[in-house]
């Protein structure tokens, strides 16, 4: 791997609550594909704009797939990556969805763990902040026909960030859409590509006329089961003890820290289970207080407690719109490990040196 020298590199600058996704760092990796030479051409240069041809293969059928994982300022100041190894995996499952190349996932790890370590005063130092990790493939074959591609761009950037959410570790609103879907059995909704983010844009922007932050997901067929909420896993807490989420259909995310969830309840002491989840059947268990509590799970947010749901003009609000103890119980344990404030008996992270 080439790593080239910067020019003028703009000063470290992470500002107290850096936003998400609004500040970048002085360097990204970049790495070619081509059936004649594989992965090739590894290297660590400036961030800054990508050469792409107008008829890019990636611009007009939209052959993209993405992951997003995170660095953590660790307390000795050393850094954590966590569950990178999943990330990798779901990275490669993506692309064998899209007709994409394969990429060797301790190279790639090795690729995220060099560019950090040469970027590791960006990883913030502030509470509740950390350093997102945005790896991405796109075709960049010069062609209008439909099929799979022949070359490609990896590349990796890096932004400081802070929580997700503007409000915090706080309940959201959520609006259950029963006239739009996320994706369909069969489709490309269990990939991370940009196509089944870009239909969620403008129902998004209309439930937040309606007051609601978030949109809830239900499956594309029968318009009836929970799938996905905003760009997270949703997870329900019946009689303040029994974690249940939707079991992957196809169409939902294999998400990481839906998994890590999982893995973990038993040993906080939760049962916990994958089912299919009826929404009117959930609306009426939260109407008899049978559901104690909902949230979202997802790297970007970690845990995001649900408030309220609104449905077909009623509104249904949980644990009087306040964040959950089980909720609370999962978000501070998993983000302890996270930052290496608590032991790993999972072999979950990662660590990078840093001098």
């Amino acid at each position: 791997m080439i790593i080239d020298p910067l020019e003028n590199p703009r000063a470290v600058a992470v500002p107290e609550n850096p936003g998400f996704g609004l500040i970048y760092t002085n360097r990204m990796f970049t790495q070619h594909f081509t059936p004649e030479c594989g992965w090739h051409d590894a290297r660590i240069q400036a961030f800054g704009p990508l050469p792409l041809h107008p008829v890019a293969q990636v611009l007009h059928i939209g052959l993209d797939i993405f992951e997003g994982t995170k660095a953590y300022r660790r307390p000795d100041g050393h850094l954590n990556l966590f569950r990178i190894d999943r990330n990798m995996a779901r990275l490669n499952r993506s692309a064998s969805r899209l007709g994409m190349p394969q990429i060797d996932p301790d190279t790639h790890i090795g690729q995220i763990e060099a560019l950090v370590r040469l970027e590791h005063e960006w990883v913030p130092r502030l509470p509740g902040c950390s350093l997102y990790i945005r790896p991405v493939i796109i075709s960049t074959e010069e062609t209008l026909e439909v099929r799979v591609g022949r070359k490609f761009l990896h590349y990796i950037f890096l932004s400081p960030v802070g929580p997700y959410f503007p409000m915090g570790f706080n309940p959201v609103s959520v609006y259950i859409s029963h006239e739009y879907v996320r994706a369909v059995r069969g489709g490309t909704g269990e990939a991370k590509t940009t196509a089944n983010y870009a239909g969620t844009v403008h129902v998004a922007e209309q439930v937040r006329h309606l007051g609601y932050e978030q949109v809830l997901w239900l499956d594309a067929i029968e318009r009836r089961y929970v799938e996905e909420v905003g760009a997270m896993n949703i997870m329900f807490v019946r009689d303040g003890k029994h974690i249940i989420t939707p079991t992957l259909s196809g169409s939902i995310l294999h998400g990481i820290t839906r998994e890590s969830v999982l893995q973990l309840g038993p040993d906080l002491g939760y049962t916990v289970s994958e089912e299919k989840i009826d929404v009117d059947e959930m609306l009426d268990d939260i109407e008899k207080g049978r559901i104690t509590e909902a949230f979202g799970v997802g790297t970007a947010a970690v845990v995001a407690p649900v408030g309220k749901f609104g449905y077909k003009g009623k509104e249904y609000r949980i644990n009087d719109e306040q964040t959950g103890p089980v909720a609370q119980h999962l978000f501070t344990t998993l983000t302890d490990i996270q930052f290496g404030r608590a032991p790993d008996p999972y072999g979950w992270v990662r660590q990078i040196k840093v001098d």
